[in-house]
């Protein structure tokens, strides 16, 4: 048997393991997120309801079969695709190349009545699509140059060498930018500083996203144009007004182009652009999405990044989870209650040792000596030794604690010990003569 306390603290530490392993295994139940880091951002819409229909329409399926039979190219009213058109040309040649250029944000049903028409190229929004397959952009200054001035000469060019069996043309898309003029920049910065948002005659952007606020809780600044000719350079805001706000955020809009400059935008606003564009670019290539929705989406995207924990920049608060924080030690606590449990039941129901197996051997070596002895002095201590020794022998006998008996007999040895030291006679010194008589 185990004390009260101890049996107290045996149940108790298996209930506490029960507790625990019924917490752990309740927590395992966990469903997919793929947001990053509990993000709050969201980037998705149902579909229509996002402003990417626009008003255009396109004619019947025979209407633009028969302009298309009359012109190699055929450019429908509100298309936004441009090219470089003498590179075209020579990549053409004395082929026969037919190219139908539709606007973006059509219908299910339009955009099924432009595949209709035998052309060798389709380009719907700026979507280029043939025979071959769609050529779609792989890099950020062919995203650059597609959804900032809808220029399509690579993805074009590429295609053409395809149904004109003539080799792969390297990819040449990059936007052109240049220093912003005086008179270009003064009115930005203005703005800037009165309210951190410009936005430029023609941009369709109307007031910023709710996402703004979780993609830069600090605040940012926004500039937002709208889409540029294609083939000219374009005002490098970005660079030019980071030295102005050389510790800001800030975001710059290019018609369907959104990018990233200030802190660590040599490697934030590559991942930002990249994993956005990589995700919704054919869409974007296809529908006529607003400004607003296009730059909310970018910046859910941008907030997404930042609870990944890939840069170094401040979370948003998050409330402590004190499940979450334990969630990792509970196994350890349960295998520690477990461990308590089974050492206290161990010794509950380990065989006992019998007590008393050194105590008759010790009592008879002890009477052995008292008898030896007694012939050679007449000592009080004798006397008492040999009293002490019969009242061992009666505890033992009646099974009394084993502590008891023990104590008897170290009396009895200390009083033989006083014998000897008496006589004289390191031999008859109980340890010495029990080690011999034990040997």
């Amino acid at each position: 048997m185990i004390p009260r306390k101890l049996e107290w603290l045996r149940w108790g530490c298996l209930a506490a393991a029960i507790v625990v392993l019924v917490v752990f295994l309740v927590a395992q139940k966990q469903t997919v997120d793929v947001s990053y880091g509990q993000s709050p951002a969201s980037s998705a819409y149902v579909e229509g309801s996002a402003g990417e229909i626009s008003d255009a329409s396109v004619p019947s399926s025979e209407e633009m079969t028969a302009l298309l039979r009359a012109n190699s190219v055929v450019r429908l009213p509100g298309s936004i695709a441009q090219w470089d058109e003498q590179r075209v040309r020579d990549a053409i040649g004395t082929k026969d190349v037919r190219i139908l250029v539709a606007p973006p944000g059509l219908t299910e049903d339009e955009r099924d009545r432009v595949k209709d028409v035998e052309a060798t190229i389709h380009i719907v929004g700026t979507e280029v699509t043939s025979d071959a397959g769609q050529a779609v952009a792989d890099r950020i200054t062919g995203w650059r140059a597609q959804f900032a001035t809808g220029d399509v000469t690579s993805l074009l060019l590429l295609l053409i060498a395809k149904a004109t069996d003539q080799p792969e043309p390297p990819d040449t898309d990059t936007l052109r930018f240049r220093e912003p003029t005086p008179a270009e920049l003064a009115p930005v910065t203005a703005d800037l500083r009165a309210t951190g948002t410009h936005i430029a005659p023609g941009a369709t952007l109307t007031g910023l996203p709710d996402s703004a606020a979780t993609a830069f809780p600090g605040g940012a600044l926004f500039v937002v144009l709208p889409r540029q000719p294609a083939g000219q350079p374009v005002p490098d805001y970005g660079t030019a007004l980071t030295a102005v706000f050389p510790d800001r955020p800030l975001v710059v809009m290019i018609g369907d182009w959104v990018e990233y400059h200030g802190p660590q935008a040599a490697d934030f606003a590559e991942v930002a652009a990249a994993s956005f564009y990589s995700r919704f670019g054919d869409r974007l290539s296809t529908y006529a999405y607003p400004q607003r929705n296009i730059l909310g989406a970018y910046l859910a995207r941008v907030t997404d990044v930042r609870y990944s924990g890939l840069f170094d920049r401040p979370l948003p608060y998050q409330p402590f989870d004190p499940l979450r924080v334990a969630l990792p030690a509970l196994p350890w606590v349960f295998a520690g209650c477990a461990l308590v449990f089974l050492v206290l039941s161990a010794r509950t129901i380990r065989p006992r040792a019998p007590a008393r197996t050194g105590s008759p051997a010790r009592l008879a070596g002890l009477t052995a000596l008292a008898i030896e002895v007694s012939g050679l002095s007449s000592d009080p201590s004798l006397t008492r030794a040999i009293a002490t020794l019969q009242s061992a022998g009666e505890a033992l006998g009646q099974n009394l604690p084993d502590s008891h008996v023990a104590a008897l007999l170290d009396d009895a040895a200390a009083e033989l010990d006083h014998v000897a030291r008496t006589l004289g006679r390191r031999e008859y010194r109980p340890a010495v003569y029990l080690r011999g008589r034990l040997a």
